[in-house]
């Protein structure tokens, strides 16, 4: 089982101790994340103007947005990959009833040619 690791990281200017059972460098990329949102949001016109509150109801709201929007994304990926799995499939059995056609084709070949030289024989 993994070990609780606990890691210091700089949140909008503030450093907080996190514990978990992740990657320290994965805590950080979730804080870098976290400050990037803020950074985006306090450019946006007034929005240092509002309430603390309203501010981390905004952040939060933004961080849903990307995460719902990474869901449908992956979703999509997802549809995509069995309908080319599907594909795949149906190209699979298509080259192995080609490959039989061909293997039957050799063998009729064969046949005649072995049938043509006894009739020239004959």
């Amino acid at each position: 089982m993994d070990s609780k690791r606990s890691t210091e990281v700089l949140i909008d200017g503030k450093i907080y101790a996190l514990g978990g059972r992740e990657e320290e460098s994965y805590i950080h990329r979730l804080a870098s994340y976290i400050n990037e949102m803020i950074i985006t949001l306090k450019h946006q016109e007034g929005f240092t103007k509002q309430s603390a509150e309203y501010q981390n109801i905004m952040i939060q709201l933004n961080m849903a947005d990307d995460y719902f929007k990474a869901r449908e994304q992956s979703a999509g990926l997802e549809q995509q990959k069995a309908e080319m799995e599907k594909e795949i499939y149906s190209l699979k059995h298509e080259l192995v009833a080609t490959q039989m056609k061909l293997e039957s084709a050799k063998l009729e070949l064969a046949e005649a040619r072995k049938s043509a030289d006894s009739d020239k024989k004959e």
